[in-house]
């Protein structure tokens, strides 16, 4: 298939600086591994093999060489293009013995497939001529039949995988005499598996290696964490922490518009700012042009082409839904330097090594400090050079972000990654996995499964259900023989008994569940268009929301279809869930918050405050602005109705859920109908007749934690929401088959078959666990109840500083165009905005 764009006309090629590695060589030709293999370099090898590049062996590089060489484990931290790839990898080759005994000596985990080529050149490079009897392959769901058939036979002395495909390795019987030679493992990128459920399937999965190997040196990678001892906890317990002090120049800055509106709504500067773009782009060879959602993407592609039509060829789009072939294609030209911007998502966040990038552009706030380190570090990607990033403000207010994140990086206020704990339907899954790879004992298996962090506080209660549930489908499926899917045998070794159940199950394996769309119809049939599941599964039955310039009323929900009715009248329209907009970070929430603080003193540092003064001023003329110790709260009559708006600074995840259960509790004592728009910096209700807002919040009820879980359940339709997450769950779980391949099965098929699973335990089995973990990680995660509760105690800590406003003021305007959106065409939402920013202009006066 060819590319989706042009090729690119060829530039004159760049001479890399002389401490940077050349270009890796392509992969070696795969060839069978030899039987055995040779002793790894020595120390003077390796020191001579940096001299010959011209390059420095750094002092972490040598504290990771030795602890290795003592047999520890651990975690390096260190910036992006460092040198860690290099520090872990020659400390494993100058760990490798002469053996007779062929097999895997080396595990290399990478978190993404696409991250995998690129790990196996460069591992390959350097082994070329340090070890060159040494055999380096991949195996990722991107592997031939060919070579996966050989690889089961014997493995190569390192091998690049991915946590699902090392799991299928582990399933197979014979998997103990596969990792038999196993003498290390690297995990890449551990900040990016740690915190969700593919580090849970790595815990597990290294629990397995360490019973059989109990010497194994477990060593992880990672740039961007803010809680480095629990991720080395995690990981290698009572292994050592290694942080490079290579202090890599990192240069943070915005681009400022030239002229700032003094009244913000999103997305209003994000165009606007295309010709600075171009120009920044225009003045260096290679850029990456980082947005945060794909549609954004798109857009900022197409309009690049539009201002610089002569770009056609030199600049491309990457992100997660392109055509693999596509992908590679585009970071082939970033490498090679064919390329002078690539327009991005996400999916160039993580390692692959883009030596010729000089600059990177966030459109846009970033939302956090990790991601923007992380960003940051795509550019001058090796020892020695500095990487840039330029944060481009779509609105106003991402001015005040953008200075925030600058004090945020200065500070190093990095973001923790918080691992699960306990999720039952991975460790479900990991039992049939353990039950295929050679059978275990339940006492033995247990044991080993508390190794693994996540499993650390396990019950035997908890055990005892996960075992039954996959040896007879627990209380309410024993009658169907499909779920009896391990048994014992006389000697009491649970195995899986049947062929069939064994080849769904290495089918299924993994923990990514992807996002599904939902499809709007009328009660009749006719077709609106779709929706994200997500939003859709907030709503209760008569709950009013707006979709395409139509007020509708949501009806019932039926295989993945929501059923709706036109409604009449404007009022309790509920906003649409901005599901793929990325929620404001604790840590940059509190770095904003600072720069208002400074700002009410009169202190407006750096050109990002100078630049938004103007706004800052007119929102402290008319009402005040937030701070760490003050909550800003505004009332105001329009002929909208009256309109309650409450700055928290706590991200939009949290504001959904604090204006809901403001809502709720309010309505509870005087009955009414709120339309609720939230943002990152707050949240606005709006009622049709008039609420008497100080008293309702006056004696801090409407804050208070107590009850908070029920008050929360009723007010956000928690038991559709955790039917949606049951879903994923029951997919991990190996409760629901998603087909073959060529023959994969529906949404509205999977969605059906876990709808009834869902109602069976409900009804039949009440206390299934995985119905428990459902309703906890709906908490947990979607609604941040954690997070929640901290903000609702931070809003009783604070001082209320209570305002009666005659108009919108700069943060109450960028709530309520938040509203519009949902209510009008872009053309109608662009004439309506006009007018209310000739209207408070006019106010404001010049």
């Amino acid at each position: 298939m060819s590319p989706a764009f042009p090729r690119p006309r060829p530039l004159p090629p760049r001479r890399p600086p002389a401490t940077v590695p050349a270009p890796a060589p392509e992969p070696v030709p795969v060839r069978a591994p030899a039987a055995g293999s040779a002793a790894g370099p020595s120390r003077e090898a390796v020191a001579a093999w940096f001299a010959a590049r011209g390059w420095s062996i750094f002092p972490f590089q040598r504290e990771v060489w030795d602890a290795a060489g003592r047999g520890e484990s651990g975690l390096l931290h260190a910036t992006t293009g460092s040198g860690k790839t290099l520090a872990v990898w020659l400390a494993t080759l100058q760990r490798a013995t002469a053996s007779r005994k062929p097999g895997v000596r080396v595990l290399w985990i990478t978190p993404m497939r696409a991250l995998a080529a690129d790990t196996l050149r460069a591992l390959q490079y350097s082994a070329a001529e340090l070890l060159p009897a040494w055999q380096i392959e991949a195996r990722t769901g991107d592997t031939d039949s060919a070579t996966r058939a050989r690889q089961a036979r014997i493995l190569p002395h390192a091998l690049v995988t991915t946590p699902e495909s090392l799991t299928v390795l582990l399933s197979r019987p014979e998997a103990k005499e596969l990792f038999a030679q196993l003498d290390m493992l690297v995990v890449d990128e551990w900040h990016e598996l740690m915190g969700n459920k593919r580090g849970v399937q790595t815990q597990l999965a290294l629990a397995r290696l360490r019973n059989w190997q109990p010497g194994l040196v477990v060593w992880g990678l990672s740039a961007t964490l803010g809680n480095l001892q629990q991720a080395r906890d995690v990981l290698a317990p009572q292994g050592i922490i290694v942080e490079g002090q290579l202090r890599k120049a990192l240069q943070v800055d915005t681009l400022i518009p030239a002229h700032p509106s003094r009244f913000p709504w999103a997305g209003h500067l994000g165009i606007q700012m295309l010709e600075p773009v171009a120009n920044e782009i225009a003045q260096h060879a290679s850029t990456l042009v980082f947005c945060n959602t794909r549609s954004q993407a798109e857009l900022w592609y197409q309009n690049l082409l539009g201002a610089r039509p002569e770009w056609a060829g030199l600049i491309a789009l990457h992100h997660g839904s392109l055509d693999k072939e596509v992908r590679e294609w585009v970071e082939q030209g970033i490498k090679q330097g064919k390329l002078k911007a690539v327009v991005c998502t996400s999916s160039l966040d993580l390692g692959v090594d883009f030596l010729p990038v000089e600059r990177v552009l966030q459109i846009g706030s970033a939302k956090g400090i990790a991601r923007l380190l992380q960003r940051a570090g795509r550019s001058g990607h090796a020892p020695g050079r500095t990487s840039r990033i330029t944060l481009v403000p779509t609105h106003s207010l991402e001015l005040l972000e953008a200075a925030g994140a600058i004090e945020g990086v200065r500070e190093r206020h990095i973001e923790p990654r918080l691992p699960p704990e306990k999720p039952l339907d991975v460790l479900v899954q990991h039992l049939v996995t353990m039950a295929l790879g050679g059978g275990f004992r339940s006492e033995e298996l247990l044991a080993e499964v508390r190794t693994a962090w996540s499993y650390r506080a396990l019950s035997k209660e908890e055990w005892q259900w996960a075992l039954d549930f996959v040896a007879r489908g627990g209380q309410s499926l024993s009658a169907y023989p499909e779920y009896r899917r391990v048994l014992p045998d006389e000697q009491g070794v649970y195995r899986v008994p049947d062929a069939a159940i064994a080849r769904r199950h290495r089918m299924g394996i993994g923990t990514i569940v992807s996002e599904a769309t939902v499809q709007v119809k009328y009660m009749n049939g006719a077709a609106l268009g779709s929706v994200e599941e997500g939003f859709v599964a907030r709503l209760a039955k008569g709950d009013h929301f707006l979709f395409g310039g139509r007020i509708l009323e949501f009806v019932r929900m039926h295989e993945m279809t929501a059923f709706v009715r036109r409604a009449t009248g404007a009022k309790g329209a509920v906003p649409r869930w901005q599901g793929g907009k990325m929620p404001l970070s604790s840590e940059l929430a509190q770095d904003a918050l600072e720069q208002l603080r400074r700002a009410t003193e009169g202190s407006y540092g750096g050109p990002e405050m100078q630049a938004i003064r103007p706004l800052l001023e007119i929102q402290q003329r008319w009402s005040a602005l937030p701070t760490p110790d003050t909550t800003v709260i505004e009332a105001m009559e329009s002929r909208e109705g009256h309109h309650l708006f409450v700055y928290p600074f706590a991200g939009r995840a949290v504001h959904i859920g604090l204006a809901s259960l403001l809502a709720y509790r309010i309505a509870r004592a005087r009955p009414t109908t709120f339309s609720i728009a939230v943002n990152d910096y707050g949240f606005e209700l709006l009622a049709p007749e008039a609420m008497p807002w100080r008293e309702a919040l006056g004696d801090g009820g409407a804050f208070s934690t107590a009850h908070l879980l029920d008050d929360v359940l009723a007010s956000l339709n928690a038991g559709e929401l955790s039917q949606r997450r049951f879903r994923e769950i029951a997919r991990i779980a190996g409760l629901i088959f998603q087909g073959y391949p060529g023959q994969p099965k529906s949404n509205r098929q999977l969605q059906a078959s876990s709808s009834l699973f869902f109602e069976v335990f409900r009804k039949h089995d009440a206390g299934n666990l995985l119905l428990t973990q459902a309703q906890r990680e709906v908490l947990e995660q979607e609604l941040e109840l954690g997070r929640l509760r901290s903000t609702l105690n931070d809003l009783q800590r604070r001082q209320a500083s209570f305002h009666e406003v005659r108009r919108a003021t700069p943060f109450g305007f960028a709530l309520m165009v938040e509203r519009f959106r949902e209510k009008l065409t872009t053309e109608r939402l662009s004439d309506r905005v006009a007018r209310m920013l000739h209207e408070l202009e006019k106010a404001a006066g010049p």
